[in-house]
């Protein structure tokens, strides 16, 4: 079983089909989480998560109401915690329910400390084991981690350009396979190798790497000015 998550993030930093892509995978079975305001966005939606969690400080009583009487499982945090409501989601989801992979929508744009938050959760004792099982997914980019070792990583449809981005320290980082390859790198911080390309005809690269936590984030412009 897979899970989806919608945060509080801004509706205008969402995939176009979120609704009913979301609607589908819920009636195949999948879980769905509402993160905080998420679990009242997910209600506008006409969707009832499965599972809300969050202090939901933000809600008016009439709206904490509506999702008190919906949803089945409800887990109430308190502001003051260790984990954020988005962390808290990913523990019940993996741990709880024991879902096979995560994907958190509403996860960026807005708050960047937020956003830093939701990316480098991946680094944490906590969280580590469950990198690869995550990725964070809006209407431009869909990210996804890796633990050491060698991969293929698939084009995904509609997608040109991407970024690799060592979240810790990374040695032996090679890129192969694509425009501007990458042999053997080392680095003692954090950085990212932005606007890489997929090759003419290719729909895949190779990543390589002997320690550290690495994002790839296939990404694509978007006309600022389409909604105008």
């Amino acid at each position: 079983m897979r899970a989806c998550a919608l945060l509080g993030g801004p509706k205008t930093q969402w995939p176009t089909d979120l609704q009913a892509f979301l609607a589908a995978r819920q009636a195949a079975g999948d879980l769905l989480i509402g993160v905080d305001r998420g679990s009242l966005l997910l209600e506008e939606l006409n969707l009832v998560p499965d599972l809300a969690v969050g202090d939901f400080d933000s809600l008016k009583k009439t709206e904490l109401a509506q999702i008190e009487e919906n949803v089945p499982d409800l887990r109430y945090s308190i502001p003051e915690k260790d984990f954020t409501d988005a962390e808290l989601a990913t523990k019940y989801a993996f741990v709880d329910y024991q879902v096979d992979a995560l994907t958190l929508y509403g996860a960026t744009g807005g708050r960047l400390d937020h956003f830093l938050t939701n990316l480098l959760m991946v680094v944490k004792s906590d969280f580590s084991q469950y990198a690869e099982n995550i990725e964070l997914v809006d209407q431009q980019n869909e990210l996804r981690f890796y633990w050491p070792g060698q991969h293929l990583v698939n084009r995904l449809p509609g997608y040109t350009y991407f970024g690799v981005a060592p979240l810790t320290a990374v040695t032996g980082l090679s890129i192969t396979g694509a425009k501007y390859e990458l042999n053997n790198y080392t680095s003692a911080v954090p950085l990212s190798f932005a606007s890489n390309e997929f090759l003419p005809g290719q729909d895949a690269f190779d990543l390589s790497f002997a320690k550290g936590i690495v994002a790839v984030i296939q990404t694509k412009d978007i006309d600022r000015y389409q909604s105008i």
